[in-house]
């Protein structure tokens, strides 16, 4: 077995960890009801996986149930149904698809960035910025449900949060590349 299996494949039957998998397989229901214009059933989908995002890092924190499949696969679990989230509303024109572009482009990046630091063995950990741009892609993604009425309103208050979110996110990317680079100049000078 590689060191990435044991190491990331090893002790993964927790309760954060079947969340964040449950998350992971929210993701294609998530689509298919999107998809068949079952909105409701969509957003309730997205809120219970929106959910299991505060829930599994709540236990793993409060119960000492931390592990490297978590630390690796909760943030990946994030972006990917914030992403699909957003291109789904993108393709039903809902949001503009520049701002999803911006937001995939960051978010390939910073998989990118995140798998070179863990090839350093460096966790990435959430901070600030990027916990405040998930609550508000989500708050953005809850909202654009109901676009057509904020939209009748003239007051597409979705789309405020939406872009609120990118600048947010841009603003995160800035702020990890940043750590990542000391990180890594740190490491260089203890060799």
């Amino acid at each position: 077995m590689s060191s990435f299996h044991s190491k990331y494949l090893t002790n993964i039957w927790n309760v954060p960890n079947v969340l964040t998998m449950i998350r992971l397989a929210l993701i294609p229901v998530f689509v298919v009801l999107h998809a068949m214009a079952l909105e409701k059933l969509a957003l309730l989908t997205f809120c219970v996986a929106s959910f299991t995002d505060w829930l599994d890092g709540h236990i793993a924190r409060k119960y000492n149930l931390i592990t490297d499949f978590g630390k690796l696969m909760d943030p990946l679990a994030d972006k990917l149904m914030v992403c699909t989230a957003l291109i789904m509303q993108g393709i039903n024109g809902t949001f503009p698809v520049i701002a999803i572009i911006i937001v995939v482009l960051k978010e390939l990046v910073m998989i990118y960035g995140s798998s070179y630091m863990l090839a350093h063995d460096v966790v990435v950990y959430a901070n600030i910025w990027g916990k405040l741009a998930q609550c508000s892609f989500i708050l953005a993604l809850v909202l654009s449900f109901w676009h057509k009425d904020f939209t009748a309103m003239n007051f597409p208050i979705d789309r405020v949060c939406l872009w609120i979110a990118v600048v947010i996110a841009v603003i995160a990317l800035v702020d990890y590349t940043l750590a990542a680079l000391k990180t890594l100049r740190e490491l260089k000078a203890k060799k």
